[in-house]
């Protein structure tokens, strides 16, 4: 299990291909239009979408000469699970923590000793 979510979160980590499974919420779609936004080679793309299927958020099926790319919504579910047993804590106020900081991380007052 933790090999599968470490593997979902490298996955996520990166900006394009959050992206890439953006657009495939709205549709299955051939690699080469997976490719076209982006201003990288299709091989790039390419390896983005071998790390997306090794995570299980996407599969590829080869339709003829065109593969096509599907997002697997339910490899998402583990990471959602885990992610929301860190919802019970209270969220942080950043503004009195860095108060805090400052008052814990000043120098102490000379006495002259």
């Amino acid at each position: 299990m933790s090999d599968r979510l470490d593997a979902v979160f490298s996955a996520l980590a990166d900006p394009t291909r959050r992206a890439i499974l953006a657009m495939l919420l709205e549709d299955d779609m051939a690699v080469t239009d997976v490719a076209e936004p982006f201003r990288v080679s299709l091989a790039a793309i390419s390896k983005h979408l071998a790390v997306l299927a090794e995570a299980g958020l996407i599969s590829r099926e080869k339709r003829g000469r065109v593969i096509w790319c599907k997002l697997e919504p339910d490899a998402l579910r583990a990471a959602s699970v885990w992610m929301r047993g860190f919802g019970q804590f209270e969220p942080l106020d950043l503004d009195a923590f860095e108060r805090f900081l400052a008052v814990e991380l000043q120098p102490e007052p000379d006495d002259g000793l």
